[in-house]
């Protein structure tokens, strides 16, 4: 039940009365520009029509006449939506406390907290949602209603002056990789997964293939895992050959039998037979041909393969990601994600272009921004703004060479992002399931940036300010009625 202040249940309790209105998220809650949210994002949320046929009963019985016959009329009402405070609460809360689409519903129920956090007025004892709604909530706001909800919290920091709008003209620009949601991609397992995906493509075209190789190719996964731990080179490179044939001779015989299909079956084969080949042609190759960038996952070909320079983990499969902060405050002001692995002083314009409209409605735009030796030699394409880096280290004052020295705290946000807020693996589809969980994983940070920092300034809700001011000024009016009515010492002594 949304929150109403005009209807009150007797027999239920309010959640301001069950819970500590001055926990941060409660208090938070309270100073949510809600209405700005609900109103920028009802814009993108029409509803598309509907072609269900319901029979109208108002016209049904005539009963002064004869009975009427019934009319058929199309109705566009559908199921009611979900109100969009608990879907946008729902986004928030899932990427601040590091939950699940699953999860989030669940815990939902489970807490009142976040249930007045939501608008909720009584405790509901139910889901929210299912699930999958959450699912398509995404993909209907788009990158640009996801963006929405990361500046409504950057607007949120600067109303309850937790940060200066001046703060926001300096950031720190650094790149990371956003993890997909996909198996290591060795020559083994992928020519596996091509091999199932061909039998299974196939069998649903209707074609009858001789042999599936489903035993060997078991087989052969396992034995190239054992020579791969062995590190038996040779013996591998064997096992993957063998692999291969097996793809390319199920491939040839799929082109060869789907000639007598439809034109739309073998539509559908071809995308699987091109997936295929690729991979039996990568297979074989020890380097990418300039050009044509392999195939690293059957479901995600937008992964790239990305190398950071890290010991540990030389090679990351997913994209990059460019995150802006303020240099002072550490608040995230910009994620974005870029596909096909570009330089990353490439990406510095396009950074900065979505920080400035993020933050335009506190009519603030970057004028600096620090940044490591990946950013090198992009000043000419940036001209608004003033790019430092350690590679003029000559060249700066005292004051950049001690702000430059907190271009490092950029790093445990990056950590936090990915440990807190989920960007560690993304499970969305698509290249634009990339972008807007960069986007949504920023905005979660963000809030638990407010939670941290309202808790830290003793920030109360605004009924317990306004509560606190009246004891105040009845404290005062009773201090001044005890001194009007008690008599002077003076007077006393004279009496007496």
């Amino acid at each position: 039940m949304a929150e109403c202040m005009h209807s009150e249940d007797f027999f239920r309790l309010r959640l301001e009365h069950m819970i500590d209105v001055r926990h941060p998220l409660a208090v938070l809650a309270q100073r949510m520009p809600w209405q700005r949210l609900e109103h920028a994002i009802a814009q993108r949320l029409a509803r598309a029509p509907r072609s269900q046929a319901v029979e109208a009963l108002d016209d049904a019985i005539d009963l002064f006449g004869e009975q009427r016959a019934r009319t058929r009329r199309t109705s566009r009402a559908g199921r009611p939506r979900v109100p969009l405070r608990i879907m946008i609460s729902l986004l928030y809360l899932k990427h601040a406390f590091n939950e699940s689409d699953e999860g989030v519903v669940q815990r939902w129920r489970d807490t009142p907290r976040w249930q007045y956090f939501s608008g909720c007025a009584y405790y509901e004892d139910r889901l929210p949602c299912d699930a999958t709604t959450l699912v398509k909530f995404r993909q209907w706001l788009g990158e640009e209603g996801v963006e929405e909800l990361l500046a409504q919290t950057i607007n949120v920091a600067v109303e309850l002056e937790l940060i200066e709008p001046q703060a926001l003209e300096h950031l720190v620009v650094d790149s990371t990789v956003q993890h997909k949601a996909i198996a290591h991609p060795s020559d083994s397992r992928l020519l596996e997964v091509a091999r199932v995906k061909l039998v299974a493509a196939a069998k649903n075209a209707g074609v009858q293939l001789k042999q599936t190789f489903a035993k060997e190719g078991q087989r052969l996964r396992r034995k190239a895992a054992g020579y791969a731990h062995a590190r038996q080179f040779k013996r591998l490179r064997r096992t993957i050959e063998r692999q291969a044939t097996i793809v390319g001779r199920l491939a040839r015989e799929i082109e060869r039998k789907a000639t007598a299909l439809t034109q739309a079956a073998r539509e559908a084969l071809g995308e699987s037979l091109a997936k295929a080949q690729q991979i039996m042609a990568q297979s074989r190759q020890r380097k990418a041909n300039a050009g044509h960038p392999k195939l690293y996952a059957w479901h995600a070909p937008e992964v790239d393969c990305i190398s950071k320079g890290k010991a540990r983990s030389p090679y990351e499969f997913g994209v990059k990601v460019g995150v802006a902060s303020t240099l002072q405050h550490n608040l995230v002001v910009g994620a974005r994600a870029f596909h096909g692995n570009p330089y990353d002083g490439h990406t510095l314009w396009a950074q900065l272009e979505q920080a400035t409209i993020l933050m335009q409605d506190n009519a603030v735009a970057p004028t600096e921004v620090y940044v490591d030796l990946g950013y090198r030699g992009v000043e000419a394409d940036n001209p608004q703004v003033r790019i430092v880096h350690r590679g003029r280290w000559r060249c700066l004052s005292r004051s950049d060479r001690r702000r430059l020295k907190r271009r490092q705290a950029i790093e445990p946000i990056i950590g936090h992002l990915k440990a807190d807020c989920r960007m560690d693996r993304c499970h969305l589809k698509g290249e634009r399931g990339d972008r807007l969980h960069a986007v949504l994983c920023a905005a979660g940070y963000n809030i638990r940036w407010l939670l941290r920092m309202i808790a830290k300034r003793g920030i109360g809700p605004l009924v317990a300010v306004l509560l606190r001011l009246l004891l105040r000024l009845l404290q005062t009016i009773e201090q001044a009625k005890r001194a009007l009515t008690t008599p002077m010492p003076g007077t006393l002594r004279a009496v007496g």
